[in-house]
């Protein structure tokens, strides 16, 4: 391991410039839903990289993330690729999309993601982790609250353990206002992906213009009937048939390469 000071917003984390990084994990990672150019997604990821890019001439980015896939893919097929392009950051961010399989387990979850953690630090790189968000307000996948709350206390304990730099976004109440999220209520929209990297710079010590503690504005309060209306909807349109393609074995990535495979130069 390198001895740098592992603890987030600390001295070694305001001094280091990053001159390579590597994004792990599934449609959180891979930036669904913010719209980008060329019909491509950009997400929190590539915010991050644009303004590590504006810091060190030079800098290189891949994103190997892809929507929908579950730890043990994200293990084997981007994990490796990660560790042999030898940057000094890497982000990974995995289980979510295991967590509302039926029978998921999140601590023989935890033991995968621990071993993988192992080798991305054992590069030398630091290595982002996430909490996920709190799904307390969430139909039916509130739930599962139990379930979320043992793993990412896991991904907690894995990153002290490693010195990883963690993420909470558990803690960012920010995110549970649905004007974060987009209409399918499973991936942030443009503004959450913004107040999402502005996180992840916090963390890395890196000054931006957003703040992610930022409030929303004011909002009508909502007709109780008609949220229930619009849950009703959602669960319709948007939950069940994702719960239907993942009982089916299917996934929305199934066929889909990483936008970003290569570890190039950062263009705009």
């Amino acid at each position: 391991m390198p001895d740098i000071d592992v603890t987030p917003g600390g001295p070694a984390s305001h001094a280091r410039r990053y001159r390579g990084f590597v994004a792990v994990g599934d449609s959180f990672t891979e930036g669904l839903n913010d719209p980008g150019k060329d019909g491509a997604f950009r997400g929190w990821a590539d915010r991050v990289a644009e303004r590590l890019a504006d810091l060190e001439p030079g800098f290189r980015y891949a994103n190997l993330a892809v929507r929908g896939k579950l730890i043990e893919q994200i293990v084997r097929d981007q994990v490796p690729v990660a560790v042999s392009m030898k940057p000094d950051l890497i982000s990974f961010c995995a289980g979510g999309n295991d967590l509302l399989r039926p029978g998921s387990d999140p601590d023989r979850m935890a033991k995968r993601v621990a071993a993988a953690v192992r080798d991305l630090r054992g590069t030398g790189a630091d290595v982002l982790m996430f909490t996920g968000v709190d799904v307390r307000d969430t139909p039916i996948m509130r739930q599962l609250r139990g379930k979320f709350a043992t793993f990412y206390l896991h991904v907690r304990s894995i990153a002290d353990l490693y010195g990883c730099r963690l993420v909470d976004l558990w803690s960012m109440q920010s995110l549970r206002d649905w004007r974060a999220w987009s209409e399918d209520r499973l991936h942030l929209n443009a503004e959450g992906h913004r107040r999402v990297a502005a996180r992840v710079m916090d963390v890395l010590g890196v000054d931006c213009e957003d703040d992610w503690r930022a409030p929303w504005p004011p909002r009508e309060p909502i007709d109780p009937r008609a949220k229930r209306r619009e849950d009703i909807r959602w669960i319709r349109e948007h939950l069940a048939p994702w719960i239907g393609r993942r009982l089916r074995g299917r996934s929305s990535g199934d066929g889909l390469t990483p936008k970003r495979p290569l570890l190039e130069p950062y263009e705009r």
